[in-house]
């Protein structure tokens, strides 16, 4: 498909006014109108907003592609927006939306509006082509810009083709890429495995499980032939084709930012070798599959992933309510209601602690899930529910998930052998009845030592300061620092969130504090330095140095992972050593944060705003000057 013949010029819009998601939807929808590509706009925004509330098409980076098919649509049609300013577009990552493709098409064409998604996550994987669309100032320039890039891509593509089919002597290896929404991140996987097979001089073939399908199917030819297998995904994918064969198998996002990790792993021959269960071609890629760790990791991340809204939105809202009855006075004899001794403080109070509530279940609950799929999720809750009312915290929580989802693993094992009339039953009385049974007794047991240790953790953690309190910010500041969003960095995080909750009543988190200003620096030190050391980057990073600074400032440590992967030798030292420094002396000195995230846009919830900043400063100008030093000229790299 061509994206060029389906952006048309008279619906872009290169000034997008609004700066909220509905507002920015409204303008989009109006524009399509005024354009004549829809005939019912009423229609055709019900269809929109019917897809956001799936989820999100904000899909981070900067970037969203909202959808919709209907009979409203004339002609299928991607509508190009631009927003200066940025547009709150409850994205993925949290972050600003910059750039906007509306997507339109009728509701009797062939799958066009995935088609279109599918080939514009092709493109826009590629950070060089975004920063040249931010920059476009007209839309015959966005018309050429596509043009070329899709020229470009499909030469790519026919080179490593022909390069394959004139090179048996290459080792071959198969992949497939997935991720829940079957967008970007599949496709970004791909591409980025295949230009790294390509680099490394091996033969591959991808197949994606996107938003349009599966494509590119491995065939049983191709599944024999492969010297490795690698499966980078985040959801079902069939499993059973590939017993007897060395595989890998990772997060997605292992497959974006490790590709060459993976494709030697898969070639060494260590890869673990996958046995198929033999009972169904369509098994999932979760608890049967992988090494128990990277298991675990995942099973893990999915009660994380589902967790960190409620601590986000819990978190502010509960820091908001604070901060209102400072500004509005409390009297000294009343400073234990801090909170919610004003009626308004009192609300977002409530409001946050509802959401907080449910975070030790949610945990729970989604890990359970991605261990034993639905089943699990109700006893996991359960046993989230009872870790929190047991007083035994995030680590009881954590534990009940796990449990609960190998307990119904075992459940399906002890009734595998029932009539196969009872499978229905199975699933909406035994496994919930005996699983919330056996699982709720284990944690009433489990909650007593649990809670010992919970309490103990926070009694030390509260009571840290000076040296001991520095020593842990430097050690969480540089954990954020080493993978950039990788695991490293999500313990971390995650260790920092579940601190908040113990230290509301303190006025907030140092750990968190610690943690967040860690992220912040990487991102932060490669804008500094771009700028010091101008013969040590290449233009276009210079371009991206810049988007950067509003990534550091918004604390999206992820945006510097292109600098690290490109050269990491040079570069992730000097981020470690400053992301420590700054977490270090947030440490030492005490600095409290009653918010989860947000970046410089939270400053008033720290109980030190202008030292903390001062402190990322320092640490973003140590680390930059380390990368600086270490980094050889453009020329001399090249």
């Amino acid at each position: 498909m061509n994206i060029k013949d389906l952006l048309v010029k008279d619906v872009m819009i290169m000034d997008l006014q609004a700066t909220t998601k509905q507002a920015a939807i409204e303008e989009m929808v109006d524009k399509m109108y005024a354009g004549g590509r829809i005939t019912d706009r009423e229609m055709y925004k019900q269809g929109i907003l019917d897809r956001e509330a799936q989820t999100s098409t904000g899909l981070g980076d900067g970037i969203a592609m909202p959808h919709a098919k209907n009979k409203a649509v004339k002609e299928a049609t991607v509508l190009f927006a631009k927003s200066s300013n940025g547009v709150d577009y409850e994205s993925l990552d949290g972050q600003p939306t910059y750039l906007f493709f509306m997507i339109a098409a009728p509701e009797g064409a062939n799958d066009t509006h995935l088609q279109a998604l599918a080939a514009l996550s092709r493109l826009l994987v590629n950070p060089d082509f975004v920063a040249q669309l931010k920059k476009a100032d007209s839309p015959e320039e966005v018309q050429e810009l596509f043009d070329r890039a899709e020229k470009q891509k499909k030469l790519e593509e026919q080179e490593e083709q022909a390069a394959a089919a004139n090179d048996s002597t290459k080792r071959f290896i198969v992949a497939v890429t997935a991720c829940p929404t079957g967008i970007a991140h599949t496709y970004m996987a791909e591409d980025a495995l295949k230009k790294t097979a390509n680099e490394m001089g091996v033969a591959i073939k991808v197949e994606t499980n996107g938003s349009e399908g599966i494509k590119n199917r491995l065939t049983a030819e191709d599944i024999a032939k492969a010297d490795g297998v690698i499966v980078a995904a985040d959801k079902k994918v069939e499993m059973n084709r590939f017993d007897g064969k060395n595989l890998v198998n990772r997060p997605v996002s292992d497959g974006i930012r490790k590709p060459s990790e993976l494709i030697e792993l898969a070639l060494s021959g260590n890869a673990p070798v996958f046995h198929g269960s033999g009972t169904d071609a369509s098994s999932e890629n979760s608890s049967a599959e992988g090494s128990i760790g990277s298991r675990i990791y995942k099973d893990l991340m999915n009660g994380v992933s589902h967790m960190l809204p409620f601590v986000i939105g819990g978190g502010i809202a509960i820091a908001l309510s604070f901060m209102i009855d400072q500004f509005m006075g409390v009297p000294d004899t009343q400073l234990a209601s801090l909170g919610s001794y004003n009626e308004m403080a009192s609300w977002f109070n409530q409001i946050g602690g509802a959401a907080f509530g449910f975070m030790l279940p949610v945990l729970a609950g989604f890990i359970a899930a991605s261990i034993a799929d639905r089943p699990g999720l109700i006893v996991g809750f359960a046993a989230g529910a009872l870790a929190n009312t047991g007083g035994a915290g995030f680590l009881g929580a954590l534990i009940g998930g796990f449990l609960a989802g190998y307990v119904i693993i075992l459940l399906k094992k002890v009734f595998s052998g029932l009539p196969k009339s009872l499978d229905g039953i199975k699933t909406i009385l035994f496994y919930p009845v005996f699983g919330l049974l056996i699982t709720g007794g284990a944690m009433l047991l489990i909650n007593v030592p649990m809670k010992i240790i919970n309490d103990g953790l926070n009694s030390f953690l509260l009571g840290l300061d000076g040296t001991n309190a520095a020593l842990l910010g430097a050690l969480l500041g540089g954990m954020m620092a080493i993978d950039l969003g990788g695991p490293i960095n999500k313990a971390a995080y995650v260790f920092g969130t579940a601190s908040i909750a113990t230290s509301l009543a303190e006025g907030g988190s140092v750990i968190m504090a610690s943690v967040m200003a860690g992220g912040m620096v990487p991102p932060l030190a490669i804008f500094i330095a771009t700028l010091i050391f101008k013969n040590k980057f290449t233009q276009d990073q210079k371009d991206a140095g810049l988007t950067n600074l509003v990534m550091g400032l918004s604390f999206v440590t992820e945006g510097a992972i292109p600098f690290a992967a490109a050269d990491p030798l040079r570069v992730i030292p000097g981020f470690v050593v400053g992301s420590a420094l700054a977490g270090g002396l947030v440490g030492g000195m005490g600095i409290r944060l009653l918010a989860p995230h947000g970046g410089v846009f939270v400053a008033l919830l720290l109980s030190n705003p202008l030292m903390y900043l001062l402190f990322i400063f320092i640490g973003s100008v140590v680390s930059a000057f380390i990368v600086g030093m270490l980094k050889k000229p453009v020329a001399e790299a090249a």
